[in-house]
């Protein structure tokens, strides 16, 4: 992946506030469901436009299938895994008209198993921003005003870590 190793990220952009996306609705019909940019917009008119410098955490549900690994990875006869991502198009939108920090998802990656080019984390890691994966409670987090701490392992050079990630809510 493009970027600079998790151990170059400054304290001060570990600590950002996150707005969150509920998409459950549409991944219960449709697992490889993606983000898109129509999304963005209904949750704008209903909240207010997404800040600059915020995380975008999507609640898909997924976090649900946690304990059973085989409904989590949802395999399909070839092996690929199904499950909600952010489409590469909503992820260039949220980068360049909304400035935002990073992104990050209830499933175990924020790509989906069907897009194997990982353009969003290509396309957020590329600008130093954080990508948050297998998230959970966001059930708990209000769709405005969470405030996340991210501490990662600062492993030398490397692409990802292990993290906590605290969330801090009004």
């Amino acid at each position: 992946m493009d970027g600079v190793g998790i151990d170059a990220y400054t304290p001060e952009s570990l600590v950002v506030p996150a707005v969150v996306i509920d998409i459950r609705k549409q991944t219960a019909k449709h697992p490889d469901y993606c983000l898109r940019d129509r999304d963005v917009h209904v949750w704008e008119q209903h909240q207010s436009q997404i800040p600059a410098g915020c995380v975008v955490l999507l609640y898909t549900g997924w976090q649900a299938k946690w304990s059973d690994p085989v409904t989590f990875l949802n395999l399909d006869d070839q092996g690929i895994p199904h499950f909600p991502r952010f489409s590469a198009e909503v992820t260039q939108f949220l980068l360049a008209e909304r400035a935002i920090a990073g992104v990050g998802i209830d499933t175990h990656g924020v790509d989906g198993g069907l897009d194997t080019t990982f353009a969003t984390n290509r396309q957020v890691l590329a600008q130093q921003g954080i990508v948050l994966e297998c998230l959970t409670n966001l059930d708990q987090l209000p769709a405005i005003g969470t405030q996340l701490v991210i501490a990662p392992l600062p492993l030398q050079n490397g692409s990802g870590s292990p993290a906590s990630v605290l969330a801090f809510v009004p």
